[in-house]
Formats: C-alpha cells, structure tokens, sequence
C-alpha cells in the first residue's frame, strides 16, 4: 500500500458493513446494547467497533507488527469477518 490512507478526522458513517446486530443477544451478553461492528467511512476508510486489547497483546505480538502510539489493536469475532467475506463473494 503506497497511498497515503490516513483517515479523515470529519469522515462521516456511510454504510454499515455487517449485518445488522441483533441487539436483544448484544443487551443480555452484558454488552449494553453494543455489538461488534463494521462501518464504510465517508472518506473511504472503514471504521470496526470492537473490544480494545492493545494492552493485553502488546507484549506478544508477532515479529513485524507493531501498534503505533496513535494506534489501537482490536479484537472482533471471527464470524463478524467471516459474514463480510460470504456477502462479498
């Protein structure tokens, strides 16, 4: 990736990307109404809601990756990803 993809702070929501979360599952997993979740941005870039867990992995990640001080590494289940690729496909 030569292109410069930094996001654009006013970006706005354009569409969600995942299905719709079913947010009675979301309420009782002690979530409070929040769900993993997947979003274009209006700049093109894709914004993902997820559990921030860049402390709990930053002394065990693999050779060559690296978590920027204006980073965060976020965890999303699998089969939110996984729900994207076979709507694409």
């Amino acid at each position: 990736m030569s292109q410069d993809r930094r996001p654009d702070e006013s970006a706005t929501f354009v569409r969600r990307i995942t299905k719709m979360p079913d947010a009675t599952r979301c309420a009782l997993g002690g979530l409070g109404g929040s769900c993993p979740d997947v979003w274009e941005l209006s700049d093109g870039n894709v914004a993902i809601v997820g559990r921030d867990l860049t402390e709990a992995y930053s002394g065990r990640l693999p050779d060559g990756v690296g978590v920027a001080s204006d980073e965060r590494l976020v965890v999303v289940p699998r089969e939110l990803l996984a729900n994207i690729l076979d709507d694409a496909a």
